[in-house]
């Protein structure tokens, strides 16, 4: 289960329960998919478009109590769906910061560095629908505070579980950006690729003991 850290929501401090996040490629064209289901080791699965808002937890994926409580989120309903997918332990700040640590305790190893290395132009395409809408965007405050699992299987298994997180989030948020169509389409593209590209490596490389050679990387078309 996820450590418990806090963040700022529409000014009142809320406890959650972290758990590993995991990104996607860029955000070009293309509408969020719906309908289907997704799930990963040892977590529940989570159907496409529910309603309940309820996210799965990581086994250990922990962003640490050591992250300062957030700044509120706009007062926008629009620009805070923006921030909540960016800055949420859910987000695509804390998983970019997850990743880093990883390959910070374990060297260059696949699939983390491909998928850190999307995260960072997640985080850009977020970033640059919260300017767009108006609102300041803070560096993360992830970034070295959230440690390295034990090992890489565990790592993989957790952010494969976070990857059904993430996917949960976007559902959960879709509704909120429906009136913005830029909006709509970021989050389309970041929810389809965590789920149509980093669960199923995060999935592979729980099953090949941590990480994912070339080859491996190749047939999942992520090289």
């Amino acid at each position: 289960m996820g450590a418990v850290t806090k963040w700022m929501a529409a000014g009142a401090t809320v406890v959650v329960l972290a758990a590993g996040a995991a990104g996607c490629s860029t955000a070009g064209t293309g509408a969020s998919g719906g309908g289907t289901s997704v799930s990963a080791p040892s977590a529940p699965a989570v159907t496409a478009g529910s309603s309940s808002g309820a996210t799965p937890m990581a086994p250990s994926a922990s962003v640490t109590a050591g992250v300062p409580s957030l700044p509120a989120p706009p007062a926008d309903p629009v620009a805070a769906a923006a921030w909540e997918a960016l800055m949420s332990p859910d987000g695509e700040y804390a998983a970019s910061a997850s990743y880093q640590a990883v390959i910070a305790a374990y060297g260059t190893v696949e699939p983390y560095v491909s998928i850190q290395a999307a995260e960072e132009r997640h985080i850009d395409a977020l970033t640059r629908q919260l300017q767009r809408l108006g609102v300041t965007v803070p560096p993360n405050p992830y970034v070295g505070k959230i440690p390295a699992p034990k090992n890489l299987k565990t790592a993989a298994t957790n952010w494969a579980t976070g990857e059904v997180a993430n996917v949960a989030m976007y559902d959960r948020l879709a509704a909120a950006a429906k009136g913005d169509a830029a909006l709509t389409r970021v989050f389309g593209n970041l929810r389809r690729a965590s789920q149509e590209m980093h669960l199923p490596a995060f999935t592979a490389a729980a099953e090949s003991g941590g990480s994912l050679t070339r080859d491996q990387m190749t047939a999942l078309g992520l090289h």
